[in-house]
């Protein structure tokens, strides 16, 4: 099978249960946290638990599958309660969660998928109870971080001198850490030693560490209408990403571009200029090698169409455009 096909795959099975969670209870606040999870998304967490079940032990991505709800159901919640600190109107082409039902339902909504997810992965089957509770245990270390590491890019917001080592800090736990969830669980659950969940969790965290770093280049990259968010709303705001980390490092002037108002020919001229200066290269190298070095410990995988179609799919993350 193809990559592109177990992905499709997976992104229909979790729509299909997104849909069924909508429908389960008729309530204003299940229907404000059915909100952003029937806006679709790409899935990828969950497609990661599964790819790392199936990479451990072929085909127990079925026997996983509530572990992978359980990634996509916390995922959105950290999103429901970042657009509301963020005050961000549009995700995934779609007003907002808050913008819709008000900031306390949102944050209600927030909270019951947050407990959802928990829910989710005490339903798996089939396998041991210990490795049941590490799942338990990363999901659950996994959500503190992510608790953390929003709070760090909060406070980084009343500051301009951000190192690189803080900002990757930060985006480990805002992001690293939920994937590196995805992958470890995926490989506990299926039966993984201790080496082979090590590998897969630290897969997962330099993979999430790297979207994130493509993520700052895909918002001041790519138009609204593509990536269903504000285009370069990052530079708009002075928000301290790794472009802006490095451009500071480097030399590099965007103080003209810190501004609500700012055109598109304005975000032409900040690309032009982080293209030509060297920062854009700078950082998609710095993401590569994050991969580079994640791929190189899948030596304890044994080799299989599964643990090929992973390593694809971290390369995917470092060459997505929206």
């Amino acid at each position: 099978m193809e990559l592109k096909e177990y992905l499709k795959q997976v992104a229909f099975k979790v729509d299909c249960e997104a849909d069924e969670y909508s429908k389960a209870v008729e309530t204003r606040l299940r229907e404000a946290s059915s909100h952003l999870l029937n806006a679709g998304g790409k899935r990828l967490r969950p497609a990661m638990v599964m790819l790392s079940a199936d990479a451990v032990r072929p085909g127990a991505s079925e026997d996983v599958f509530e572990a992978a709800l359980a990634l996509e159901w916390l995922h959105t919640y950290t999103l429901v309660h970042d657009d509301i600190m963020d005050g961000d109107s549009l995700r995934r082409g779609e007003p907002t969660v808050h913008t819709v039902f008000g900031e306390a339902t949102a944050i209600l909504a927030g909270d019951c998928l947050h407990a959802d997810a928990f829910e989710h992965i005490c339903r798996v089957k089939n396998c041991e109870d210990k490795a049941k509770l590490v799942a338990v245990q990363m999901l659950a270390h996994a959500s503190h971080e992510l608790c953390e590491g929003q709070q760090e890019d909060i406070s980084f917001e009343e500051r301009d001198d951000v190192s690189e080592a803080e900002y990757l800090s930060m985006v480990r736990k805002k992001t690293g850490v939920l994937y590196a969830a995805a992958a470890g669980i995926g490989a506990a659950l299926a039966g993984g030693d201790v080496r082979q969940i090590g590998a897969m969790y630290t897969l997962g965290l330099n993979t999430g560490i790297a979207f994130q770093i493509q993520d700052d280049i895909i918002d001041l990259l790519t138009p609204s209408d593509v990536s269903g968010k504000n285009q370069a709303s990052d530079l708009r705001e002075n928000k301290q990403t790794i472009v802006a980390v490095t451009a500071r490092e480097m030399g590099v002037d965007l103080s003209k571009f810190h501004k609500a108002d700012l055109s598109a020919d304005e975000i032409a001229e900040a690309v032009s200029l982080l293209e030509g200066s060297g920062v854009l290269d700078a950082v998609r190298q710095k993401s590569e090698k994050l991969i580079s070095d994640a791929k190189n410990g899948l030596s304890v995988i044994p080799d299989s169409e599964y643990k090929t179609m992973m390593m694809e799919l971290v390369d995917f993350f470092i060459s997505r455009e929206f």
